[in-house]
């Protein structure tokens, strides 16, 4: 037994362990303690400096200590020489590098290193940049490091090119590099803009005015640009076709586009005198500057919101008696003086509606899904990837199932202009949310049933045409979007979780609703419901609870 090591039980190693965790945890907590003493006696020195260094170099992630540290450098910045205060903030930076070595991710290292950057008499911002390259090369998504990458190239004036050429270095080492496809996609519209329209002989520029600032410039790319970056985003597909940063890039690349601002659509109803207009963006109804002209006569009318909590696409009644004078016909022009364009609506002898407009397609309004469709397998291996990370990713996943019910609706809008017709059906596809209901302005009967609604959104009352809703199997609880749909006859929203009476108050301001099914709803389950819904909604004499 002479001269062997004794080797010590787990039970002792235990003991160890913990006594000498006791023993740090005290230092620790006295040293905190004396921090928070001097800070609340308004101590600013060094000492109160090394303290707060002590314990920010085993914990980078305590915020108060960042700021109490702050507020002493401050101190010391006032009553130092400039050499003095350049050689305590490089100081600075070392101490930053090490906590940085402890938590490359330290929310509180990164922002603290930019103040100090920011306040520096002399900058390194070579040395910045270089410690930014080696933290990226050792994790190319923090995207600390990112942000504060961009604040340095944004103090030194980095040129955007040598910036677009890093991102080339990183992505051709790693093609499933979010950050730096997405920071390309902000560099390429500096570097690259889409050369602009002419000006007229009237509207030159002067000489002596600045050149834009990148903030206004546009996100749109020349298009030899464009294909450039084709050519690079489908060698990462050959690459690894399954890695779904390259395909996210993709579709910004195919989106790239600016909308034509545009009168997309004008609807006219004899019946209850009202003309409707939808644009090619969001639009301030009551700002809008738009003029009506009937029979060449402009006539005085206000323009209002389809709904009081949604300021967009704006609607107008006429005075009495102006068009519903079923055997004449009328022809309409709506101006919109803002943006010098206009749109004309003839009104038929014997027809009771009409509307003029322009598809999503002519409006390329989904122009990363029309280009995706001449390709059927992208366009479908996308839906299925998005698919398939909404179940795998779940820190995203509700991102996922919101963009699956944004393709979806896309999709169908374009299935229903090609087979012109005025249903929209969507039900059983797990739809999260809806979108483009500035679209669906024509639609006649929706079917929503059987998905993971929420709510109706107040986006909904654009819907001036609908006569059917069904929304049966959701989880609606919040009905903002019925509101004064004058058409609306039927409404099915079976086995929902609208609880209120007052949930279905909006209702009463459609005035031709005559059926509603709230079976399988809470609300049902109120005393006297029957004679409630009755005395609120007089109008309907088919009711299903």
């Amino acid at each position: 037994q002479h001269g062997r090591v004794k080797l010590k039980s787990t039970a002792q190693q235990e003991e160890e362990k913990r006594k000498e965790r006791e023993k740090k945890l005290k230092i620790y907590v006295a040293a905190r303690d004396a921090i928070f003493t001097k800070r609340m006696e308004g101590v600013l020195d060094d000492e109160a400096l090394q303290l707060t260094q002590q314990l920010l170099s085993s914990n980078p992630d305590f915020a108060t200590l960042w700021n109490y540290r702050r507020e002493i450098l401050l101190h010391l910045e006032t009553v130092r020489e400039e050499d003095d205060v350049q050689k305590m903030y490089e100081a600075e930076l070392l101490f930053l590098e090490s906590c940085l070595k402890v938590n490359p991710k330290s929310y509180g290292s990164w922002h603290h290193r930019g103040w100090v950057s920011a306040r520096l008499p002399r900058p390194d911002w070579a040395r910045e940049l270089g410690l930014c390259d080696r933290c990226l090369s050792l994790d190319d998504r923090n995207f600390h490091c990112w942000d504060y990458r961009r604040m340095v190239v944004k103090m030194s004036g980095v040129p955007v090119d040598q910036e677009l050429q890093f991102t080339d270095r990183l992505i051709g080492s790693n093609f499933s590099n979010y950050s730096s496809w997405h920071y390309r996609s902000t560099l390429l519209p500096l570097l690259h803009p889409e050369s602009p329209d002419p000006p007229s002989p009237c509207h030159q520029p002067s000489h002596s005015s600045p050149p834009p600032s990148p903030q206004t410039h546009s996100h749109r790319v020349c298009e030899e640009q464009l294909l450039k970056e084709y050519e690079l985003v489908q060698n990462a597909f050959f690459t690894d076709p399954n890695d779904q940063s390259a395909w996210f890039y993709y579709r910004w690349l195919l989106g790239r586009a600016e909308r034509e601002e545009m009168i997309s659509c004008v609807f006219v109803s004899r019946e209850e005198e009202r003309v409707a207009v939808a644009f090619s963006r969001p639009v301030n109804a009551s700002s809008s500057g738009l003029m009506l002209v009937l029979d060449g006569q402009p006539q005085r009318v206000e323009w209002r919101s389809v709904h009081p909590h949604f300021r967009h696409s704006p609607i107008c009644e006429l005075p009495p008696g102006t068009i519903s004078d079923i055997i004449n016909e009328h022809n309409l022009t709506v101006h919109w003086t803002e943006k010098h364009t206009h749109r004309d609506c003839a009104l038929y002898t014997g027809r009771s509606e009409s509307w003029c407009r322009d598809s999503a397609t002519d409006q390329e309004l989904f122009r990363s899904e029309l280009s995706v469709e001449k390709t059927s397998r992208v366009c479908w291996g996308l839906l299925l990837k998005l698919v398939l990370y909404r179940e795998v990713d779940s820190m995203r996943s509700a991102y996922y199932r919101d963009l699956c019910s944004k393709f979806m609706i896309e999709n169908t809008i374009l299935k229903m202009e090609y087979a012109e017709v005025r249903v929209f059906s969507l039900s059983d596809k797990n739809l999260t949310m809806l979108c483009h209901l500035d679209q669906l302005l024509l639609v006649t009967h929706i079917n929503l049933s059987c998905n993971q609604l929420l709510r109706l959104p107040p986006q909904f009352a654009m819907l001036q045409c609908l006569e059917v809703l069904e929304a049966d199997d959701n989880t609606i609880e919040n009905l903002d979007g019925l509101y004064y749909l004058p058409k609306l006859q039927e409404v099915s929203l079976k086995n929902n979780q609208i609880s209120k009476l007052s949930d279905l108050q909006l209702l009463t301001s459609c005035p031709k609703l005559t059926c509603l099914d709230l079976r399988g709803n809470p609300v049902t389950q109120i005393a006297n419901i029957q004679s409630e819904l009755t005395e609120l909604l007089p109008s309907v004499t088919d009711l299903l609870i």
